[in-house]
């Protein structure tokens, strides 16, 4: 598995409606609009995170969706497993099974341990970011971000 655009869009979507859903329901055409996200992507979006427990909806001239759990209790890694479908960065390190069938080398593959140890870094660095801590944290991370990325 390699993380997607519908991560990444997903988690800016929480995001948005964790800042902006105070007043009540936000229209997903407005955060389609600030977020530079296409409103079908998110629809499509929107559909798994509601069916998983994390938006809840309303219709009507004044609908729209926010969130159904507090900030504190969405992690990174809920959103990740939620919209990728899945809890680890490779196929074969996705599999219970000792023959994956993914590649020539399944059942015999030592750098299968690798990808399963990665995996399992990954998503536990991932579930101990919530929304709450994004939000409260938001302009050191951003920061830091910057910073990251001008060292590269």
């Amino acid at each position: 598995m390699r993380l997607t655009t519908k991560s990444r869009y997903g988690t800016r979507m929480i995001l948005d409606l964790a800042m902006h859903s105070g007043d009540g329901p936000v229209p997903l055409r407005e955060i389609a609009r600030r977020q530079n996200i296409s409103l079908k992507y998110l629809e499509n979006l929107i559909r798994k995170l509601k069916a998983a427990g994390f938006v809840s909806s309303s219709r009507g001239p004044s609908g729209g969706h926010q969130l159904a759990l507090k900030p504190e209790k969405i992690t990174v890694g809920d959103i990740v497993r939620t919209l990728e479908e899945a809890s680890a960065i490779t196929d074969c390190s996705e599999k219970d099974e000792k023959l994956c069938g993914v590649c020539n080398q399944a059942g015999e593959c030592l750098s299968q341990w690798v990808w399963i140890e990665a995996s399992q870094a990954i998503f536990e660095r991932l579930d101990q970011i919530t929304i709450a801590m994004l939000l409260e944290n938001r302009r050191t991370f951003i920061q830091d971000a910057r910073a990251y990325s001008a060292q590269r």
